[in-house]
């Protein structure tokens, strides 16, 4: 397993090489002067030649991607013009809010999705299956920003249970928790109740309901257990995609995350705080994914051997 680790470990450092060079090259490319930006449109053509070359964009962009990577291996993820603050500190100051809400999100999500997926699967073919995939389709097809902006109204505008943005208590989290889980409902539901079907079907469940096991215990302890793969897959990609895809929902929310912090960058042009930002994000994100698949080695024994080859 440690061969395993060591391997994505490797590759984790070709994703950040990859990820890194190609946001810097479009930041490069965008329209727009990032020096204006900063200096402001009463500023000298004076300044902005002084400017331009304190910032080293005077450099080639390869020599500018050099430089940055450097430093970069050194812990340092550059400095944030619009913000004036180190991006690693930036981004860790936005990153617990973040987390926060994935995490929330995927309790939601899961909350929900297993119970419905499994009511699906043993109800195949029946009206309340049809309901169940009926609804999958609905939180598929439903925009996270009209999910968000309905929570709202009602919500916060009709019956002023919470607040309609920003992140002062706990409380702040739920609308946009159920924001997010609710898009990710849908996905999760129909990998429950696809990878439930196959399990009930198998053998062994027949044994043990000729054993005289209760029905709530072979569809709990061995059907459940033997269907947990993909539904921790699905689980963890969906957390991930959370910690940098729920940026419609952030700013719904005005909600302090990363994914908002790196729409601003970008409009700002700040290019070393959207560099910074998706770096950390796409380690993060490979980490997380390290883990989800760590664990399938829990839950089947099998896994756990191709591990060790």
């Amino acid at each position: 397993m440690y061969r395993y680790v060591v391997k994505r470990l490797l590759m984790l450092l070709l994703v950040i090489l990859g990820v890194s060079f190609l946001i810097y090259a479009i930041m490069d490319l965008a329209p727009g002067d990032p020096v204006w930006q900063i200096l402001g449109e009463d500023a000298t053509q004076e300044e902005y030649e002084a400017m331009r070359a304190e910032l080293g964009f005077d450099r080639p962009l390869i020599i500018r991607y050099g430089d940055y990577m450097w430093g970069l291996l050194h812990g340092d993820l550059g400095y944030s013009y619009k913000y004036s603050m180190d991006v690693m500190e930036l981004y860790l100051s936005r990153l617990p809010a973040t987390l926060l809400l994935a995490l929330s999100a995927t309790i939601v999500s899961t909350l929900i999705s297993l119970p419905l997926g499994i009511y699906a699967a043993l109800r195949q073919g029946s009206w309340q299956d049809n309901v169940t995939a009926e609804f999958s389709v609905l939180g598929l097809a439903t925009p996270n920003f009209w999910v968000g902006l309905m929570l709202i109204i009602i919500f916060s505008l009709h019956l002023g249970w919470f607040h309609s943005g920003g992140f002062t208590s706990w409380q702040d989290v739920i609308l946009p928790a159920i924001t997010v889980g609710t898009g990710h409902t849908a996905l999760t539901t129909r990998t429950t109740r696809s990878s439930m079907i196959d399990v009930i079907r198998q053998d062994y469940l027949m044994l043990a309901r000729a054993k005289g096991v209760s029905e709530k215990k072979v569809i709990r302890r061995h059907a459940l257990k033997n269907a947990l793969i993909p539904i921790i897959t699905a689980t963890g990609i969906q957390f991930t995609g959370s910690l940098g895809g729920s940026v419609i929902t952030e700013s719904v929310f005005s909600w302090p995350g990363v994914g908002r912090l790196v729409v601003d960058a970008i409009k700002s042009q700040d290019i070393d705080t959207v560099t910074g930002s998706i770096i950390m994000t796409a380690m993060i994100t490979s980490i997380i994914l390290l883990i989800v698949d760590l664990l399938y080695a829990f839950v089947d024994p099998r896994i756990k051997a191709q591990y060790n080859k």
